[in-house]
């Protein structure tokens, strides 16, 4: 099969990611081989790919082929599998796979496990013709579903939709999401579905039409998005998708008094105001169960990513325009053109 694989991080200019021949894999016990015909490209991909991760163990090894919002079909299964059959659409997420014992996979946290494998990253994932896939860790996927829609519902869709469920909304409430992109998008299409006022806090102009044309308020970063927000009376929930201590702390000062922001990048509250009684948490992708909620949400409200597509050999230049912030929303992998 035709593969992106990774053998060695650097910079993303320097084309890292070798397109080239590799050995089809074969199922093991409890593995299903899907086709891919969608797999998206997201920044942690690029955070990866150019070495940001080393010290965390990320490439867990080499060679390594990236990618963990697929969509496809299954072409083969390995022996006990009986929950699909050759030729169903289904998905696959960054949570390859769980222990299934520990106090967080029997609570519905399995997103947690400490024994848990991810996709790209500690196995080979998805910028590839095939990819191998877990039994209990995939997702059957509506006829009706275009793969390129689907396969972002993996990442973005998860991440944003957990990020959501961790804050009050509705009507009459105030939603901020600082980082409008990938994720981002999708949150600003969540809390609008759920009723509430969203401001979409960016610094790009690409970025601030996108947030207009979901029905998003567009706040420039450029010009002291705390004081624009405060000037609103604040909002009741923020939520962070861009990789920066500052932004972080600009979405706490733009927060009401016990108010919630949820962090989803990396990023430090070092000035955090306790006496407002804020509450900071963390988000990270979903549970399976959130997983079908965001797939079911999907065909039941149209809750569809925004997408460009771009064929395997273009992973590097696809990469690229994401670094440049040229990417409007979601990239996504068509492996087979």
């Amino acid at each position: 099969m035709k593969a992106a694989q990774l053998h060695k991080v650097g910079k993303i200019e320097t084309r890292p990611l070798q397109v080239e021949e590799v050995e089809l894999p074969v199922p093991r016990r409890g593995q299903i081989l899907v086709k891919i015909e969608a797999a998206g490209i997201c920044r942690s991909n690029l955070h990866m790919v150019e070495g940001e991760w080393v010290h965390m163990g990320v490439p867990a090894k080499y060679p390594i082929i990236p990618g963990h919002e697929i969509a496809g079909r299954v072409a083969e299964v390995g022996e006990g599998v009986t929950s699909v059959k050759k030729d169903d659409k289904i998905g696959v997420s960054p949570l390859w796979t769980s222990c299934g014992s520990c106090e967080y996979c029997l609570t519905g946290r399995e997103q947690l496990c400490w024994k848990r494998d991810i996709t790209g990253e500690t196995v080979d994932g998805g910028f590839a013709q095939y990819i191998l896939a877990n039994d209990g860790h995939i997702y059957p996927l509506p006829a009706e579903l275009d793969p390129v829609d689907a396969a972002p519902l993996f990442c973005p869709g998860v991440t944003a939709y957990g990020a959501i469920k961790k804050v009050p909304l509705g009507p009459g409430k105030k939603l901020a999401v600082f980082g409008v992109g990938g994720v981002g998008h999708m949150a600003i299409k969540y809390g609008k579905l759920y009723g509430s006022d969203v401001y979409a806090v960016t610094r790009s102009d690409l970025h601030l039409a996108l947030s207009e044309e979901l029905g998003a308020t567009p706040v420039d970063a450029k010009k002291d998005p705390v004081a624009q927000l405060n000037r609103l009376g604040g909002v009741d929930a923020s939520i962070v998708f861009a990789p920066s201590s500052d932004v972080a702390m600009q979405a706490v000062r733009a927060t009401k008094r016990d108010g919630t922001i949820v962090l989803g990048a990396w990023g430090g509250v070092p000035d955090f105001p306790f006496y407002d009684e804020k509450k900071v948490v963390g988000t990270l992708m979903g549970s399976r169960q959130v997983m079908r909620e965001v797939i079911s949400l999907a065909v039941s409200h149209k809750m569809l990513p925004v997408t460009e597509t771009h064929p395997l050999d273009e992973v590097n230049k696809a990469m690229q325009e994401l670094k440049k912030g040229e990417v409007k929303a979601r990239a996504v992998l068509k492996p087979w053109g």
